[in-house]
């Protein structure tokens, strides 16, 4: 079944970089949501978060694979930052779509912070998903078009959230 999941890790090129590349994601698209305004753009976004729209193929990768790379390729443990980019737009957020993904997203909350691979609590946030707005043509596939683009998004080095755990 195709599914669609949202996510918020920082400046959004980077973030879709690195989960197109997941088994099982069939499309990504970056833009705005969590936001006060209609029809967001770079210049005016209040509140928004630069988010990606991931679709994906649940017979191939399942959500839970999903945010335990999301937790894996951004700092969930800065307020409102990432890398050189600050402010809420650059926020750590998951917009939950229904109660399966809340509880989904609480729970993998729960393991990283337990994990110990960070210094300090994670703080993404969990919003109940409302309308996503795709960012500017500019902005899609940026670092595609751009390989020496910036980017603060990597994977870090320690492994799945989910497999020591042989939780799924």
């Amino acid at each position: 079944m195709i599914k669609k999941a949202y996510l918020a890790g920082g400046c959004f090129w980077g973030l879709e970089d690195l989960v197109r590349e997941q088994m099982g994601v069939i499309d990504t698209e970056v833009g705005y949501t969590g936001g006060s305004n209609d029809n967001p753009d770079y210049r005016n976004h209040p509140g928004h978060a630069e988010g990606l729209e991931i679709t994906y193929d649940d017979t191939k990768t399942s959500y839970k694979k999903l945010l335990d790379y999301f937790f894996r390729v951004h700092d969930p443990t800065t307020l409102d930052r990432q890398g050189n980019d600050v402010g809420s737009a650059y926020r750590s957020a998951i917009f939950y779509q229904d109660e399966s993904e809340c509880k989904d997203a609480e729970a993998m909350i729960k393991l990283v912070n337990d994990s110990g691979n960070w210094d300090n609590p994670v703080v993404t946030t969990l919003e109940p998903f409302v309308k996503f707005w795709p960012a500017e043509p500019y902005h899609q596939d940026y670092l595609q078009e751009n390989p020496g683009g910036y980017t603060c998004h990597y994977v870090r080095s320690f492994s799945s959230y989910l497999e020591p755990n042989n939780k799924e």
